[in-house]
């Protein structure tokens, strides 16, 4: 690791760039990416003991442990970004990190419903500037071709942070309560931050492509830029559609394991925890094996692939919360929750290869914000509210919570409409952006 930090701290980075440099920077944003969702997702996990320890109802639960962070996460990532776009990467992921990781530490001291909420609003604070930031970063480490590869690995960070949100931190609470879990998965960010500034080069924009860097575009040539990539617009909105369903209905889904089959929070993470780890790691890593085939030169053949998958998940999805059954839901979850992570990569490594240099972070920022206001803002208030007009008493109950979730099932079939009408015009749209010939297959 020495040798590799101390190339990357002399080496010109652009196209002789080593191998090695390149994926040390991309395991460092995998890191990023592993921390920033265990630190969002981890109030899953523990969402009944912080129910029952601040005295709330599902929908009052859904909407501390979520708007706060929600908010200010989707509505800071545009400035923040609009600086990305102009200023060093590196140092702001790693003041990113820094911030988020010091408020998910305090999350765990808080005592009331306002100090509880002013720390989540912290952690949206620093992780509106830590996805874009690692996003643009490594499409400047990465040609266009083997864009869509990189950043599926780097959304290997989803499945690992899962893992630590659910399992790991479900084990943690059920031994030493809900507030030891932030401070256990704060903690880790600080280090991941000083490697970052200390060891990563700030490569210049555009380096991998053919179209010249050239002057900032301001915001509104970026917004129709955009527009007039429709390609990019309909892949943003079928991600955004399908972070609502699948992390949406995830985000719930520990409560429901517990309420339904009288489970505690450790064996709840142990259900599905294994499936986050292994099930979405797989499907990530051979989505990003399978993308960099010469075969998926052809970007439609990615988002026809993506929206086979998502239309085959959200089959099983509506399984897992009809059934009372938990061997089948245990087997259904092995289709339903790896499909949440595979789309990640091609998403974001398609988006970067539909906008030009200076727009890639605030492109970026904009699939994030339609993603987020769906699966952080709509997602748990939705299902919250659904729950508690189900259940005459307005608390919430085992079979309240299933109804809920099952009527925001569907949703990923709408997400599945918006795949397969991207590939409309997209080879065109992407050669405009990179200035890249791809040729379609026959």
């Amino acid at each position: 690791m020495n040798e590799i930090a101390a190339s990357l701290k002399h080496a010109d980075v652009d196209n002789t760039t080593s191998t090695a440099v390149r994926w040390y920077v991309l395991v460092m944003m995998v890191l990023v990416y592993t921390l920033s969702i265990a630190d969002r997702y981890v109030v899953s996990t523990v969402l009944d003991p912080i129910k029952a320890d601040l005295h709330l109802t599902d929908s009052g639960v859904a909407r501390l442990t979520s708007w706060p962070l929600a908010l200010f996460y989707v509505l800071l990532g545009f400035p923040i970004s609009y600086i990305l776009d102009r200023h060093s990467r590196r140092n702001i992921v790693a003041a990113s990190i820094a911030i988020w990781s010091a408020m998910t530490v305090l999350c765990g001291m808080t005592k009331t419903v306002a100090q509880f909420a002013f720390t989540r609003i912290g952690v949206g604070i620093g992780e509106a500037g830590g996805t874009p930031g690692a996003n643009t970063i490594l499409s400047d480490y990465f040609p266009a071709f083997r864009r869509p590869m990189a950043l599926t690995i780097f959304s290997l960070g989803a499945p690992l942070g899962a893992w630590l949100s659910y399992q790991f931190a479900g084990q943690v609470a059920a031994q030493y309560g809900w507030r030891t879990v932030f401070w256990v998965l704060g903690a880790p960010g600080f280090l991941v931050g000083l490697l970052i500034w200390l060891t990563i080069k700030e490569p210049a924009r555009g380096q991998l492509d053919a179209t010249p860097d050239g002057e900032v575009p301001s915001l509104g040539e970026t917004v129709r830029f955009l527009w007039s990539q429709r390609s990019a617009v309909h892949l943003m909105l079928g991600s955004a559609l399908t972070a609502l369903w699948g992390w949406g209905l995830i985000y719930f889904t520990p409560s429901y394991l517990q309420r339904i089959y009288h489970l505690d929070a450790g064996q709840a993470g142990d259900v599905t925890g294994s499936i986050h780890l292994y099930g979405g790691g797989i499907a990530t890593l051979a989505t990003s094996w399978l993308i960099g085939l010469d075969a998926f030169k052809d970007p439609r053949r990615i988002v026809w692939f993506m929206g086979a998958i998502i239309g085959i998940a959200t089959f099983a999805s509506i399984g897992i919360y009809w059934t009372h059954d938990l061997e089948v839901a245990r087997a259904l979850f092995w289709i339903f929750i790896p499909s949440i992570y595979f789309y990640i990569g091609p998403c974001f490594g398609m988006l970067n290869n539909l906008a030009l240099p200076r727009m890639r972070a605030m492109i970026c920022a904009t699939t994030l914000f339609v993603a987020n206001v769906g699966n952080l803002l709509i997602a748990p208030g939705y299902v919250g509210a659904l729950s508690d007009f189900f259940d005459p008493a307005g608390q919430g109950n085992a079979e309240s919570l299933r109804l809920a979730l099952l009527c925001l099932a569907p949703v990923g079939f709408w997400a599945t409409f918006h795949y397969f009408w991207s590939a409309r015009g997209l080879v065109a749209e992407q050669e405009r952006a990179t200035g890249i010939r791809c040729t379609p297959a026959a």
